[in-house]
């Protein structure tokens, strides 16, 4: 059995994927070993909401809408969600004015989680990459996800299948070293 550490430096993010994806039996029991980040008071201020079929083309219809898009490209951007066969929308859920634990705190847990989750779904076999944009907290594509005025979405996790036959080599180059600024 390999290692966390193992699983996070095998970890890379797959840009293309197949049609497979895991059911939400599956996604279930991965969420609930997710959810177990560092949360400052036990809010569990987060939610995930899977997008499969045709919730895709509405989130792409929304997208292009957001963007004013027309023509091809609206087409475009409309077929951004269709490049998965399941994305998984990681909703920031916050209680506003909680007396210990700031909104930024509980969004931060919240990332951990999408963050744990693409890391758990790397090591069951499946492809993930977390995507973003300049819509992800736009009004229209708040409203088709049904975001509550207390929730933000961090982004999707686009999941399926993965293309290549074996898991690809993690990363080679030392990056930790130039990041780490120790203080005495």
């Amino acid at each position: 059995m390999a290692s966390v550490l193992d699983a996070a430096l095998a970890r890379r993010s797959s840009p293309k994927v197949t049609d497979a994806a895991p059911d939400d039996a599956a996604l279930v029991a991965l969420l609930d070993a997710a959810g177990r980040v560092a949360d400052h008071a036990a809010l569990r201020p987060w939610r995930v909401i899977a997008l499969r079929g045709p919730a895709r083309e509405r989130l792409g219809a929304a997208l292009a809408a957001a963007a004013g898009a027309e023509g091809e490209a609206a087409a475009k951007l409309a077929g951004k969600p269709l490049r998965a066969p399941l994305l998984l929308a990681v909703v920031a859920v916050t209680t506003p004015d909680h007396p210990k634990v700031p909104e930024w705190e509980q969004e931060a847990s919240a990332a951990g989680v999408a963050h744990l989750l693409s890391l758990l779904l790397d090591d069951a076999g499946w492809g993930v990459m977390w995507r973003t944009g300049p819509f992800t907290r736009h009004p229209l594509v708040a409203a088709m996800h049904g975001l509550a005025p207390n929730e933000r979405l961090l982004g999707w996790l686009y999941v399926g299948g993965r293309t290549e036959a074996r898991r690809p080599e993690g990363r080679t180059d030392p990056l930790a070293a130039a990041r780490l600024t120790t203080l005495d």
